[in-house]
């Protein structure tokens, strides 16, 4: 695909917008940001001031250093509401639920707890109890534990997450371990008799946004099928993701 025609004062504040996102919350100088940008000082100021009366900049009184601005931080999050996750990934959900025939879940951590945002049912009969509003322990479920173990939280913060859960720390430490080294959670039994779960968490850039998670009775999750609806979400969910979100792959140290 071609490139269209460039608007050149938009692709200088795109530029400039860039940079104060690589520079962070501490800011950066007026100097310093033309300098990395190749934009001059006095043509910086003018777009970084209309930048600013749309809230895409902000500037310190203190030290006159500039950051992003309330309105750019929040772009991401408007865009990845509840419901717009809901209706973006719910492609991905019917696929993969009539590639595995088992019942699919979509899910966000609210607190410390797991929100069910949508769900796709196979064609055979599976019996789970779970409707779109639901919510349930992060602590004690798959896609609770894809999430937490993707976030990477802190092994002595772990403990905000066991309210309700009827779980100990260390157990909880154990199971992210484990979807840690795997690259997917399991659930087995812990929240109905009979029944299992498998989680993934899905990524914008280094941020945990969502988890989905197959469901299914507990006699079928073997850990070869594990391995098998593991491979399953890596080789078909991707493709039909929205621009920007990934899977959660662990790094080398998990």
């Amino acid at each position: 695909m071609t490139e269209g025609p460039r608007v050149e004062a938009i692709d200088r504040a795109l530029v400039l917008l860039a940079a104060l996102a690589e520079a962070g919350p501490d800011g950066v100088t007026l100097a310093d940001l033309s300098a990395a940008t190749g934009v001059n000082k006095s043509t910086a100021y003018r777009a970084l001031s209309t930048m600013r009366a749309h809230g895409f900049a902000a500037q310190s009184e203190a030290s006159g250093d500039y950051r992003l601005g309330p309105t750019a931080m929040t772009l991401g999050e408007r865009f990845l509401t509840p419901r717009s996750l809901a209706q973006s990934l719910h492609p991905a959900l019917v696929a993969l639920s009539r590639a595995a025939d088992e019942l699919v879940h979509l899910g966000v951590l609210i607190g410390d707890q797991v929100l069910y945002l949508d769900k796709v049912e196979p064609e055979r009969a599976i019996r789970v109890f779970s409707e779109i509003g639901r919510r349930t322990s992060a602590a004690r479920s798959a896609m609770g534990r894809a999430l937490l173990a993707a976030r990477t939280v802190p092994d002595e913060q772990l403990s905000v997450y066991l309210h309700q859960s009827g779980l100990s720390r260390d157990q909880l430490f154990t199971a992210l371990a484990a979807a840690r080294s795997r690259g997917f959670s399991i659930e087995i039994e812990e929240n109905e008799p009979g029944v299992a779960c498998l989680g993934v968490a899905i990524m914008r850039g280094t941020n945990a946004v969502a988890a989905l998670s197959i469901t299914m009775p507990s006699e079928r999750l073997t850990e070869q099928r594990q391995r098998d609806l593991a491979a399953l979400i890596r080789s078909l969910v991707p493709p039909l993701l929205p621009d920007g979100l990934s899977l959660w792959r662990p790094g080398p140290t998990g």
